[in-house]
């Protein structure tokens, strides 16, 4: 499908900067399958719009420090993001014992033409602190003509890497945040219920959820279930192409376990829906679909590359609670997908009028399926 069927003008002044005073208050339009009228809501209200007994499945993953500033041996400054690791590997030729460096994948921004092997200093993540931090970054080699490529991270003094990661990178913001992160970046871009290590940008849509909320969506009847999927250049790189159907997408790394299939499997058999955190769940959850079980999924580990744009066979979600995404984008293809183009352009163009906020940091949206 071409992706200007997915097009939409915003004014930019309603590109969300910073979060919301507090997670909850975002604003919260609700879309209901068909052509009931929208409602204007707070993400507080939505223990109240979810039936009771409604199974939510939410993305545990935890956002990483995947921005590094770094310098070449020039004083030229390059910007490295962290995409995915890859592994271990020996590093030769250092004072003392041979040491483990840590593979990635990464995308770098001014590095410029680079010889394999040059080698670049992080920057200490404290503006204060003179000098460099002891994490070091080495290219590898270019992987792929969009850029990607493959780094080794290695500590001159021998600490961790993981540790200097945590110690000297920068919180992911997507680059229409026109700002540089700060320490309240570290909490608030990431969920409150985060626990596996891995994303380079956060499942948005749960940014809203607080332990409160979720406290009453229990004490209302409803199941919480969680998956992993960790958000990669799957998620958010751009779309070069006029048709979705000429996009290629990145491997995301997901894992649906088994308590989560039981939770789907109870949620069936009591006739509840199944409402998804964010789009990365719908398509960890979608990837996880179990052929022989209408509605049901499988346990499983993997990478999912899948791309859902309007005609997908919807097998899982009947439900989903969503943020506002960018025009043109794969992201805008699912909710559209979902909720049905017409429909979800539509509700698009009402929380413009409604000035509502858009965007990672912005509000939120409360999807029906469209039959």
């Amino acid at each position: 499908m071409r992706v200007d069927a997915f097009q939409y003008e915003l004014p930019a002044e309603l590109i969300a900067q910073h979060p919301p005073p507090e997670r909850d208050l975002a604003r919260l339009l609700v879309v209901p399958t068909g052509n009931a009228e929208l409602a204007h809501r707070r993400v507080s209200d939505l223990p109240d719009l979810l039936d009771p007994g409604s199974l939510l499945v939410v993305n545990d993953t935890r956002v990483i420090p995947a921005r590094l500033l770094a310098r070449k041996r020039t004083g030229g400054r390059v910007e490295w993001l962290l995409v995915r690791r890859m592994g271990t590997r020996a590093i030769e030729g250092l004072a003392g014992d041979a040491r483990d460096g840590e593979v990635w994948q990464a995308l770098a921004k001014g590095l410029g033409p680079t010889e394999p092997g040059s080698t670049f200093e992080v920057a200490s993540r404290n503006a204060s602190e003179a000098g460099s931090a002891p994490l070091r970054i080495t290219f590898v080699q270019r992987l792929s003509e969009d850029g990607l490529l493959e780094i080794l991270l290695w500590a001159a003094a021998g600490e961790p890497v993981h540790e200097l990661i945590e110690a000297c990178g920068h919180v992911p913001l997507p680059p229409y945040i026109k700002r540089s992160d700060v320490v309240e970046d570290s909490a608030r871009y990431q969920t409150v219920y985060a626990r596996q290590e891995g994303a380079i940008a956060a499942p948005t849509a749960g940014l809203h959820l607080t332990q409160g909320i979720l406290d009453r969506l229990a004490a209302r009847g409803c199941e919480l279930a969680s998956l992993t999927l960790h958000v990669g250049l799957g998620t958010f790189q751009p779309v070069q192409a006029d048709d979705l159907d000429h996009h290629g997408m990145h491997a995301e790394h997901f894992e649906l376990p088994g308590p989560t299939v039981a939770a789907i499997a109870r949620a069936r058999a009591r006739g509840a829906r199944v409402v998804a955190v964010g789009t990365t769940t719908v398509r960890a959850l979608e990837s996880a679909a179990d052929p022989e079980q209408p509605g049901h999924v499988q346990a499983m580990t993997g990478e999912t590359r899948l791309l859902i744009q309007p005609g997908h066979p919807w097998r899982v979600v009947d439900g989903l609670l969503t943020n506002f995404h960018q025009p043109r984008s794969t992201l805008m293809a699912l909710v559209c997908a979902f909720a049905g183009t017409q429909r979800l352009l539509a509700a698009y163009q009402a929380a413009i009028r409604e000035r509502y906020r858009f965007f990672s940091y912005g509000d939120a949206m409360l999807l029906g399926r469209a039959p």
